[in-house]
């Protein structure tokens, strides 16, 4: 027996990263999952390797127009509504008066406009029988980060939307819970990660030393999708490697070893 059994479930962002895991992890355990991206040669293909219980459909987040086509096509296609995975993401860095107005529009508009239009036209179907909501966060959103400005306010937007979702549908049965990454092994964190210096000085400020794997952040998902976290609602998850759990001071260990001070 699944987790999932029965369970039907949308994942924006799905053909690739961390959304790919998620879907391939909830089919696992017995979902039935609709892929929704605006890559359709990589989203079709995902669908046609994963079978009868997986399909596709093409959006693309920054048009609200599609999002409502898209929830309408899902709840066609699944017989209904489960679990909704907000995952889909978008960032560029750059300080504020460097940065064009339409990057950080654009950012906003797919980190967390999105997610209301998303929600607004699923949670009519949700409200039938209860659900969850996972919206992916951002450790960018729980602390400041050097550079990411409009990232990290659309995902600090994404975390207390997600609180406030959490407290307007709790009676109607539906959990509400956002995940924040830390630095993930995504095609998004690819240009971080191919930098020699930037990437050093991120893992040096990484307790666990190591970028995460799209994997970690799906099992989570699994997590929240499922009855275990049924009592769990209006949550952040940092899945960081401890990036939030540090208070930035140095790492004494390092010099000292095992050695007591007094």
């Amino acid at each position: 027996m699944g987790l999932l059994n029965n369970k039907r479930a949308i994942v924006t962002g799905g053909a690739s990263g961390i959304g790919e895991q998620a879907v391939r992890l909830f089919l696992e355990q017995g979902a039935r999952v609709v892929i929704a991206d605006m890559n359709a040669e990589r989203g079709q293909a995902l669908a046609d390797e994963l079978g009868d219980n997986v399909i596709f459909c093409e959006v693309n987040l920054s048009e609200p127009a599609q999002i409502e086509t898209l929830i309408k096509q899902a709840v066609e296609a699944l017989g209904g509504l489960d679990i909704l995975v907000n995952n889909a993401g978008y960032g560029i860095y750059g300080r504020t008066h460097l940065i064009d107005p339409v990057d950080w529009y654009k950012i906003i508009e797919v980190n967390l406009n999105a997610l209301f239009h998303t929600c607004r036209h699923a949670l009519p179907h949700l409200m039938k029988q209860g659900g969850s909501i996972i919206n992916t966060a951002s450790v960018s959103g729980t602390r400041a980060d050097y550079g990411f400005n409009a990232y990290a306010a659309a995902k600090g937007g994404v975390l207390n939307y997600t609180r406030n979702l959490a407290l307007d549908y709790a009676e109607d049965g539906i959990r509400v819970n956002a995940i924040s990454p830390g630095l993930i092994e995504t095609p998004l964190t690819t240009p971080l990660r191919g930098h020699p210096g930037a990437l050093e000085e991120y893992l040096h400020n990484i307790p666990m030393a190591r970028a995460g794997q799209p994997i970690e952040i799906a099992k989570v998902m699994l997590f929240l999708a499922s009855d275990l976290a049924s009592y769990v609602t209006g949550q952040e998850i940092a899945v960081d490697g401890g990036v939030t759990a540090w208070n930035g001071q140095p790492r004494f260990s390092r010099h000292f070893g095992d050695t007591v001070i007094r």
